[in-house]
């Protein structure tokens, strides 16, 4: 940044001694199996680099993202840990992820063949894990294609082109423990294992898990769990009594200060009137930002350990909170206000915004953008990181 240019005035806080504790938490719940912390699109918003540091320096071991672009951020950052990467078109040229020692999903049978193809071209033997459709109908090896999607692969290994690392697949319903399709879901991905196994490849490090299952179904029978919202400190199924610190605060500086009469509206549209002489505050985040304009008047942020409530349409670049008619006087503008964070006491959460909203924690906490600033806090943190998207 320039000298002399004000901070930004909203930020993305990234308490990195959070991911290392929830990485402790997932290794002990994982009882022995190996933990792959999923770092995908940058790290749900929390930046890749930083936390995937953080979540090897908790235990985790190795790290899953999304695209090979992905993975080779990491690489390009040092880290030499075991990375997976799981979506990338059968017409992609993957050999920057053979020569980065990037192992690769295989989910169809045209996959197989770009990622030979790259091995040939390259003379490098990739390390590929292929995936298995065992339920939910997205990608993955179908039924139908696996005995001749297995075949190729014991010919390709014993060639020298691949090594098969093991199999995967993903859950359908693990954030509803108890749903019976879990249980079928296990055992199709426990008789691909068997049926590779004994066509000869020794697949020593199976998945299935991700946050929720690693949670609740820790005696699954698989080498590796794949958590990921957890590493951020979010439940996963909603009531879970675990020891998740959430990592992402969202917070802005308060702009201004100003008092209203009775039956000023605010904001466009007046949707709202002051029922009484009243003081607001401007918050300097809006929908730009990741600041939904559906929550209008319907969330509070909390100034000082005190929750005061969004008043008016939600803009672009700022909200109005009303601070009542005799606010704190020591509230002024430059103070932060928390729009969301690990709720001590009692403040706003992602959660909040995701019931609000109708969706899931993941969306919200991802959705942070614009000019939000991405802040690194930590005993291993860098400070501000540029920004949150």
């Amino acid at each position: 940044m320039a000298p002399n240019v004000p901070p930004a005035p909203c930020r993305a806080e990234i308490d990195l001694d959070a991911v290392e504790h929830n990485a402790r938490v997932l290794v002990d719940a994982a009882q022995g199996a190996r933990v792959m912390a999923v770092v995908k699109a940058d790290a749900y918003g929390h930046g890749a680099v930083a936390v995937s540091l953080a979540a090897l320096r908790g235990g985790a071991d190795a790290l899953g993202v999304t695209t090979i672009a992905e993975a080779l951020e990491l690489r390009e950052a040092g880290i030499t840990a075991e990375i997976l990467a799981w979506i990338y078109l059968p017409s992609d040229d993957v050999r920057a992820a053979l020569e980065a020692d990037v192992d690769l999903a295989v989910p169809s049978p045209a996959h197989l063949d770009t990622v030979i193809q790259a091995a040939r071209r390259t003379g490098l033997r990739a390390r590929v894990t292929p995936k298995i459709d065992t339920g939910l109908a997205r990608s993955g090896i179908t039924p139908e294609d696996w005995p001749e999607v297995l075949t190729r692969l014991v010919a390709a290994e014993a060639g020298g082109l691949i090594e098969v690392t093991g199999l995967m697949a993903h859950f359908a319903h693990a954030d509803d423990p108890g749903n019976p399709v879990i249980d079928q879901q296990v055992a199709r991905l426990h008789e691909a294992v068997e049926q590779a196994r004994a066509a000869g490849l020794a697949c020593p490090v199976n998945h299935h898990a991700n946050s929720a299952a690693t949670l609740t179904r820790p005696d699954d029978g698989f080498e590796m769990v794949r958590p990921g919202i957890a590493l951020y400190g979010l439940d996963p199924v909603g009531d879970l009594d675990v020891d998740l610190r959430p990592v992402m605060s969202f917070t802005a500086d308060i702009l201004m200060i100003k008092r209203l009469s009775a039956g000023q509206g605010v904001s466009y549209g007046h949707t709202w009137h002051a029922p009484h002489d009243t003081t607001v505050a401007l918050i300097s985040a809006g929908y730009a930002d990741g600041v939904w304009r559906i929550l209008s008047g319907q969330i509070d942020v909390e100034i000082g350990g005190v929750r005061y409530p969004n008043v008016g349409r939600v803009c672009m670049d700022q909200f109005v909170v009303d601070l009542g008619p005799t606010p704190d006087p020591t509230i002024r503008a430059g103070d932060t206000a928390v729009l969301f964070g690990d709720g001590t006491n009692g403040g706003p959460t992602a959660a909040e915004w995701a019931d609000k909203l109708g969706t899931i924690h993941y969306e919200v906490v991802t959705a942070v953008r614009g000019r939000a600033r991405r802040h690194v806090l930590g005993r291993h943190a860098g400070g501000d990181k540029g920004s949150a998207k």
